[in-house]
């Protein structure tokens, strides 16, 4: 097995951005584990995919405790790549898991529970081989159990050296606020949020969950910010055969396609064009222009789609007219 070295330019061109007022720095693309790292997926592929990354300053890797398929295997398979290869560098990367979806039988598998937090992050620590991941979220609001016990699980994953820092996943703008009060009675580094956001979704725009986060100095780090795919010229010309939409129609169906968004689509790409970028690129820029973002997450099938997203570093300043035009655009 050839060892592999990463590339000594990897901290050249890498933009870093505070996690609101940490001390921790996160790459401005991030790479998640969500598709491509589970069981179904090439392992060879997913090491290039790694390796890509990390050659080019994508410190963050982040992952879940039911990213797959199956369930668990996208930790699996990065404690695989951890122990192989990238373990040395250990302390160049941030790594991030959550806990809250649907994870084994009974009552106790998923939601927001003390008991199905800890346990949760003591499996994915042993998928991984790791004694600690650097954050540690709850992935979904649990409308059952009490904020405070969610919270204070949290927290006693950052006193027993388990996590260094947390942070809350899929949560509004009031819970984040009443979490925040409560992890900072107890001291617990809470520095990020993570949601979806992208030129299609801004329910963080409107559920309070961006606003109170500037106000409370707090991360947001944006998922789905390529709304599956659709903000690509991928689908302008109809569906390709090896499309996600044709081999997994789990999470993007054709018919979120519509003539109403296949015009919404071809209206973007012409003022990406006109900015001298891609599609997926301008979506990028589009988030990262705004200081209150620290990261996007991307998902890839092949490493080549890494070197372009980061492409998408290089212009992220808009005028008021490509804001507006973008918004009318998307109808909004």
């Amino acid at each position: 097995m050839n060892k592999y070295v990463p590339s000594t330019e990897r901290y050249k061109t890498m933009k870093y951005n505070r996690c609101g007022n940490s001390g921790l720095m996160l790459p401005a693309v991030s790479l998640g584990f969500w598709h491509n790292f589970g069981d179904t997926a090439s392992y060879e592929n997913m090491k290039q995919l790694c390796f890509t990354a990390f050659d080019n300053g994508i410190t963050h890797f982040d992952l879940a405790n039911n990213y797959g398929p199956a369930p668990g295997s996208a930790e699996k398979n990065l404690g695989s790549i951890l122990k192989e290869h990238l373990g040395s560098h250990r302390d160049e990367l941030v790594i991030s898991t959550k806990a809250g979806y649907d994870m084994w039988e009974g009552p106790y598998g998923n939601w927001g529970s003390r008991k199905h937090l800890l346990s949760s992050l003591d499996r994915s620590l042993s998928r991984m081989g790791l004694e600690y991941v650097d954050i540690f979220y709850h992935h979904r609001m649990d409308p059952d159990t009490p904020l405070e016990e969610t919270m204070g699980a949290l927290a006693q994953a950052v006193t027993s050296g388990k996590a260094l820092y947390v942070g809350l996943s899929n949560y509004d703008g009031e819970t984040l606020r009443h979490s925040e009060a409560i992890l900072k009675e107890l001291k617990c580094p809470f520095i990020i949020n993570q949601n979806c956001y992208s030129i299609f979704d801004r329910t963080i725009e409107k559920n309070g969950l961006k606003d109170t986060a500037r106000e409370l100095k707090k991360g947001i780090i944006a998922f789905s910010p390529l709304a599956q795919g659709m903000l690509t010229d991928r689908y302008i010309n109809g569906i390709p055969a090896d499309s996600r939409i044709r081999t997994d129609g789990r999470f993007l169906n054709e018919a979120a396609l519509s003539e109403k968004r296949l015009g919404q689509i071809k209206a973007l790409n012409k003022i990406a064009l006109t900015r001298g970028q891609t599609l997926a690129e301008m979506a990028l820029s589009w988030i990262l222009r705004d200081r209150a973002v620290t990261s996007v997450l991307i998902g890839a099938s092949k490493p080549s789609q890494i070197l372009d997203n980061i492409g998408a570093l290089q212009n992220i300043a808009f005028s008021d007219d490509e804001l507006s035009a973008i918004d009318s655009a998307v109808n909004i």
